[in-house]
């Protein structure tokens, strides 16, 4: 039977699937999950509808992905939306495999899929029910109906798709700002690409860009409607100051515990961050866009949380050794999407302290860049080289990513030993012991859900703001509100004060609190921290680290 090269690309997909299908089939332990993803669709569901949550920052971001997500958590599901993020990373595979058949082949188009479905920081995603891999998915799109946009002559139905897959990446997440902002930029370089006429045209590259840009704001639209008459501010809570300049302070449990203004300013910050947090240098901060794709460690902001693969800083610039040799439309796709992946790239880099999660929407135009520089670098070898070296050329071609690969799949791998999900799926552990595992707090919100009435308030201090299991209504703080305590003059004040807000109970994480309260001085405010948890709080319940205190009236 003749070999058919596919077949291998082929079985690695299907490798990739089936593990990553395993994978999903767990409750959800992730921490954007838990304080954000999950947490608000479970809260509207009990709400029964849409509704403001000021005490949870991360409501008012936009939230097409999580709208799927509530429909699976009403199914009584919570582990359906892994895979529901999972299929847009399919999605996305599927993209890029159409569009490199139309410019390669068969072979090659599902290397390109295999490719994208193996880099570690898709992998990691495609695990989680987190929104990345939709906006992954919704700015690929984009990008492919562009590129049909110029194919087919500037077909304004064309242009209205690409728009309104932009404007479901801006309603995913908001780094679809950026998104926005770029492929606005491109539409008049990408208009007058290859004629002299139509570069001397002014009003219709403009007018084509106009188009766009209010298409894709109207898909984007109901979430800004939401936020304008919520907080006045279409894009909350990013750039409030400029919206609104005298807004107030945030209510106690806004996200991570700080204003909602702190996010206006870590643009100017990140620099400051790498040097006094991570003790960079200047030049190794300079160096971030590069560091990136080599450096990246799943769980270590200081190394970006996440990983890349150095294929994808590689093989792209074989593509562009052979770039003269290509069809022009081809050639200024290539340009298209290198622009789009180092502008991109270079303006987060630029706007907030790095993570790889954050630049993902260059994994697919880099794949598919990296797809084609190995194709064309294969076929040089076949057609140029002598045949004893291009027998070498072929061996270590096919040495170098195999030994890439190999590392993809010793990191799926390794996410079998970290999720452990073999024990759950055969039964071996219940969901409650599963989630303790990774989730110490559990059992402290169990009994709460349990044994509180419906009626408590919960403030979790030190708790990271993991609220999805809970079902009384939680607040969290990195610490006892400072102007509660400011403001009393008593242990008795500070429980009254907390009543009058509504608090009848406190879930609080030792280490933490303990940590803290060792590296205070011995002030007014430690001392009176102390005091109301001695004799104004009862403890009712303890495990694993974490205690559950009463405040007495």
């Amino acid at each position: 039977m003749k070999y058919k090269p596919y077949i291998i690309p082929a079985v690695l997909i299907l490798f990739y699937v089936t593990a990553v299908c395993i994978l999903c089939a767990v409750p959800p332990v992730a921490r954007d999950a838990l304080t954000h993803h999950l947490y608000v669709p479970k809260l509207y569901l009990r709400h029964g509808g849409i509704y403001e949550i000021p005490r949870i920052t991360f409501s008012y971001y936009p939230m097409n992905l999580e709208m799927l997500y509530l429909a699976a958590l009403y199914l009584g599901s919570d582990i359906l939306p892994a895979y529901i993020h999972f299929a847009f990373a399919l999605m996305t595979a599927f993209l890029i495999f159409r569009y490199l058949k139309n410019r390669l082949n068969l072979c090659f188009a599902l290397y390109g899929g295999m490719f994208f479905l193996s880099v570690p920081v898709i992998v990691k995603l495609s695990i989680t029910a987190y929104v990345d891999l939709g906006l992954i998915f919704f700015t690929t799109f984009s990008l492919y109906w562009l590129f049909k946009w110029l194919e087919n002559d500037f077909c304004l139905r064309c242009l209205a798709i690409s728009a309104a897959g932009c404007g479901l990446a801006l309603g995913t997440k908001y780094n679809g700002l950026l998104v926005l902002f770029l492929l606005t930029l491109f539409i008049p370089f990408a208009y007058g690409n290859g004629s002299a006429e139509r570069r001397r045209r002014f009003f219709k590259p403009l007018g084509f860009s106009v188009v766009f840009f209010l298409i894709s704001l109207s898909v984007y639209s109901p979430w800004m409607i939401r936020d304008v008459l919520w907080k006045h501010n279409p894009v909350y809570p990013l750039y409030n100051s400029w919206f609104n300049p005298a807004a107030p302070a945030a209510v106690i449990g806004a996200e991570s515990g700080r204003n909602s203004h702190d996010l206006d300013h870590l643009p100017f910050n990140q620099f400051l961050i790498r040097k006094y947090v991570y003790h960079e240098s200047w030049w190794q901060t300079l160096l971030i866009p590069l560091r990136v794709f080599f450096e990246g460690q799943d769980d270590q902001p200081a190394h970006f949380d996440g990983r890349l693969s150095p294929l994808l800083f590689f093989l792209p610039f074989f593509g562009f050794f052979f770039i003269r040799e290509k069809p022009e439309p081809v050639q200024f796709e290539m340009k298209l999407l290198l622009a789009f992946s180092v502008l991109y790239l270079l303006f987060a880099f630029a706007l907030t302290d790095m993570r790889i999660r954050y630049i993902a929407p260059i994994v697919p135009p880099l794949v598919i860049l990296s797809i084609i520089g190995l194709h064309d670098l294969w076929r040089w070898i076949q057609s140029s080289a002598p045949q004893i070296r291009k027998g070498w050329g072929v061996a270590m071609i096919c040495t170098g990513v195999v030994a890439f690969f190999a590392l993809h799949v010793s990191y799926l791998t390794r996410q079998f030993s970290i999720v452990q999900p073999l024990p759950y799926i055969r039964g071996d552990i219940r969901r409650d012991a599963y989630i303790t595992r990774y989730r110490p707090e559990f059992p402290a919100i169990e009994f709460i859900n349990r044994h509180l009435p419906a009626t408590a308030q919960i403030l979790a201090l030190w708790l990271g703001d993991r609220g999805y299991y809970f079902d009384r209504k939680v607040f969290f703080a990195l610490k006892l509100p400072e102007t509660i305590i400011d403001q009393s003059d008593s242990p008795e004040s500070v429980a009254l004060a907390l009543h009058r807000m509504g608090i009848s109970h406190i879930l609080v994480r030792y280490d933490l609190m303990n940590d803290w309260l060792s590296r205070q001085p011995d002030t007014h405010d430690k001392m009176m921290l102390i005091s109301f948890f001695q004799h104004n709080t009862r403890l009712i319940f303890s495990k694993l680290g974490h205690g559950v205190y009463e405040i007495l009236r």
